[in-house]
């Protein structure tokens, strides 16, 4: 089967595996999360790959998890993104650059700061992915005493996302005129002052810093409550999604997709990469192996953590050979609590069973050859349950290097995916058109 789309790549790399084993499995690098060596060797292997972008997320806090839990974990510590970023961006030319950057607990003048920056520092590469951040501990690290509740969190970033494109908006693109014999560096007609007064922020601008060369950096966002899938019809351009099954994919398309028609907003402007975890072998039955050999990795300490953390609600007094008990609503992720429920409600899975899955990965796996890989993210692009894949490594380097050397050939061979880079930004990569500048347009 041909198709005349093709799939977009992003490389899901904090942590650098989302498999909580990854660190432990035999060659693996363990201490790849923190190592700037290794992480400039893989956005370097990713670029030769292709792939759109180098996908940076962040915590704001350890982990809320027990010590005998935390004491596990290889996310524990990782570099600050727009630090590893802005580093990344002189040891590479063309892979997009997207970091994590929370609407709860910074102001939005920084934010547009830091990626306008970055976007000029890397020649236009820059994506930010807007969050909105649940975690308790993060609370206490900013000032807090509990979590903001999760409505006020969706409608500050909304208005979040507003004060920074309009920031990026400060200046236009030919302000800076840098006339040596007049004197003139810019042309003060051509600078706006933001003046924005809501319910959640007040910034009065201009920003200090040139319209960035993408106009804006690439907006992306991950949330898939309700709120979550309205913030991204209005505001994104790229969605991390997270589906276990196509059909689940496919109604998340056409819901978020839906949303953007009845807004006037162009469907082909956002582009749906749900995340998925890639296990390539020579053979099916060599790659099943490989995960079977990941998965026990996985101390039960560290999957009833992951599974409170699912829930948003303390798991370790459940019986772990029983059912998941009824699991009562909080202001933690929603989304991630309801696709936990499901999983376990879905397949019977105990409560063991289930923290086991969630300690490791529990969701979307493409484990097989590079031929069915490929073919599953085929049917995934042709059947509109995605428009690429965030792909995760269950361990690095050997994952990584096997999707680039054996996956990617593949789906380059089927027409699915770039030879080459068509252009220098990240929006040339993903096909989508440089915003107008709402202060000068």
């Amino acid at each position: 089967m041909t198709t005349a789309r093709q799939l977009h790549l992003g490389a899901f790399t904090r942590p650098v595996s989302i498999h909580t084993g990854a660190w432990r499995y035999p060659g693996a690098y363990p201490d790849a999360n923190f190592n700037f060596g290794h992480l400039k060797r893989f956005a370097q292997k990713l670029e030769a790959g292709k792939f759109d972008a180098f996908f940076m997320a962040d915590h704001l806090a350890v982990l809320n998890m027990p010590v005998e839990a935390l004491k596990r974990s290889h996310t524990v510590t990782s570099f600050e993104p727009f630090i590893l970023l802005s580093a990344l961006a002189g040891a590479t030319q063309r892979i997009g650059l997207v970091a994590t950057a929370s609407t709860t607990f910074d102001a939005p003048y920084h934010i547009a700061r830091r990626f306008a920056s970055l976007d000029h520092i890397s020649g236009g590469r820059a994506g930010w992915n807007i969050v909105t951040t649940s975690n308790p501990d993060a609370a206490l690290n900013f000032g807090l005493d509990a979590e903001v509740d999760h409505g006020e969190r969706y409608d500050r970033a909304r208005e979040f996302y507003d004060v920074v494109t309009g920031l990026w908006d400060s200046f236009a693109d030919d302000a800076f005129i840098r006339d040596r014999d007049s004197g003139l560096y810019f042309d003060p007609d051509k600078m706006r002052r933001l003046d924005h007064k809501g319910e959640h922020l007040s910034v009065r601008g201009p920003l200090n810093i040139a319209r960035p060369p993408q106009g804006w950096p690439l907006i992306v966002q991950a949330g898939a409550s309700e709120p979550g899938r309205q913030l991204a019809a209005e505001t994104a351009e790229v969605v991390f999604a997270a589906h276990g099954t196509l059909a689940a994919g496919q109604a998340f398309y056409a819901d978020v997709k839906g949303r953007m028609e009845k807004i006037g907003r162009n469907p082909d402007h956002l582009k749906i990469l749900p995340g998925v975890l890639t296990v390539v072998g020579d053979s099916v039955e060599e790659a099943r192996e490989k995960r079977a050999l990941l998965d026990p990795f996985v101390h039960y300490d560290s999957a009833i953590a992951s599974l409170s953390i699912a829930l948003g609600h303390d798991a370790t007094g459940f019986d772990p050979d029983g059912p998941l008990p009824e699991i009562p609503e909080t202001n933690h992720s929603k989304s991630g609590r309801e696709r936990t429920i499901a999983l376990a409600r879905r397949e019977n899975l105990t409560v063991r069973q289930v923290a086991q899955r969630l300690g490791g990965y529990g969701g979307l796996a493409f484990v097989g050859t590079p031929k069915t890989i490929a073919d599953e993210m085929e049917q995934w692009l042709t059947e509109r349950g995605s428009d690429g894949f965030n792909v995760m490594f269950p361990y690095l380097p050997e994952g990584l290097d096997d999707f680039v050397d054996k996956v990617v050939p593949e789906l380059q061979r089927r027409g699915l995916f770039r030879r080459e880079y068509q252009g220098p930004t990240l929006r040339d990569h993903l096909g989508l058109p440089r915003p107008a500048n709402r202060h000068f347009a």
